[in-house]
């Protein structure tokens, strides 16, 4: 099972589908807010099934800004980050992880690419694949493989 993740592009449909065909054959795509619009004409351009959740940007969306999908029997945790303070610590969206009993939170928000883990439960930023703070455009690939979870990062160049 691979999963490709995204975030933050906050109005670049370009860099999504560039993100996207980057990421080559994978089973699920996840945009993680700013812009849901984003999200959606890259789904409609690429016909590829995006899922997301709405940020801190996306304040006119009737979107969920939570969802927990359950992929290779592993309980993945969506959301944007901005309802947990994730840019002073990730505290509230580890205790929102335990409690739901995920083993893998995918989050954005600050721009930042990611990846730690706690207690088991892997966390993953992807960055932003149009205004990131690092060096380079990022996005997240996740692969699942016999109950093993690989996480990476990729620089989109």
């Amino acid at each position: 099972m691979k999963i490709g993740v995204v975030s933050d592009s906050h109005g670049d449909v370009y860099a999504v589908k560039k993100a996207v065909e980057s990421m080559g054959d994978v089973d699920k795509i996840i945009h993680l807010g700013d812009y849901c619009r984003d999200a959606e004409r890259a789904s409609k351009e690429l016909e590829r099934d995006i899922i997301y959740v709405k940020g801190n940007c996306d304040f006119t969306y009737n979107v969920d800004s939570d969802k927990v999908i359950t992929m290779d029997d592993k309980k993945i945790f969506i959301t944007h980050g901005h309802n947990y303070r994730v840019k002073f610590n990730y505290n509230s969206l580890y205790l929102k992880a335990r409690e739901i009993g995920a083993d893998i939170v995918l989050f954005g928000h600050t721009h930042l690419a990611g990846i730690f883990e706690k207690d088991g439960i892997i966390f993953m930023n992807p960055g932003s694949v149009s205004r990131p703070k690092g060096p380079y455009p990022t996005y997240g690939l996740i692969t699942i493989d016999n109950g093993i979870i690989s996480p990476r990062i990729v620089e989109l160049l």
